[in-house]
C-alpha cells in the first residue's frame, strides 16, 4: 500500500510539472503567445484527481494499523487469505437476479412497460435469494 501511495504522489507531481511546462510552452511559442486553457485545465485537474487518490490511499494505509501481507516480500499466500463469507454453491437466484437487471435496463432503453415487469421479477428473485436457506432441502 505504501508503494502505491508513493507512486500516486509521484504521478500527481508529474502532472503538476507537465502543467507548468505546458503553460510555459504556450507562452514561449511564437505562433501562440497565450495560454491554451483546455489542455491546461485537463492537466491541472489530472494532477488534482491523482492527488485525491494518493491522499485516500495514504489515509487507508494509516488506518489499517500496519503493513498488509501483500506489501511484505516475505509473506506467504496463506497470510492474505481471510474468510470472505459464505456463498451458495448451487444457487440459481443470482443468475435470475442478473437477468432481471438486464431486463430492467432493456426496458429503460426500449419500453417502460418492460421495466415494470423486470422490477417485479427482480423483487421475487431478491426475496428468493435472501430466504433460500429458510425452506426446502437447505433449511436450517
Amino acid at each position: 500500500m505504501r508503494a502505491n501511495t508513493n507512486l500516486f504522489w509521484l504521478l500527481a507531481g508529474f502532472f503538476a510539472l507537465v502543467t507548468v511546462a505546458y503553460i510555459i510552452w504556450g507562452l514561449v511559442d511564437p505562433h501562440q503567445h497565450s495560454i491554451e486553457w483546455a489542455g491546461t485545465f485537463a492537466l491541472a485537474l489530472s494532477s488534482v484527481f491523482v492527488s485525491f487518490v494518493a491522499f485516500y490511499l495514504s489515509r487507508v494505509h494509516g488506518a489499517q494499523g500496519g503493513e498488509l501481507p501483500e506489501d511484505r516480500l516475505d509473506a506467504n499466500v496463506d497470510d492474505g487469505d481471510p474468510e470472505v463469507g459464505f456463498f451458495s454453491p448451487w444457487s440459481w437466484w443470482p443468475i435470475l437476479l442478473a437477468a432481471s437487471a438486464a431486463l430492467l435496463f432493456l426496458g429503460l432503453a426500449v419500453g417502460f412497460w418492460i421495466s415494470i415487469i423486470a422490477v417485479g421479477v427482480g423483487v421475487i428473485c431478491l426475496i428468493g435469494w435472501v430466504y433460500e436457506y429458510y425452506r426446502g432441502n437447505f433449511a436450517r
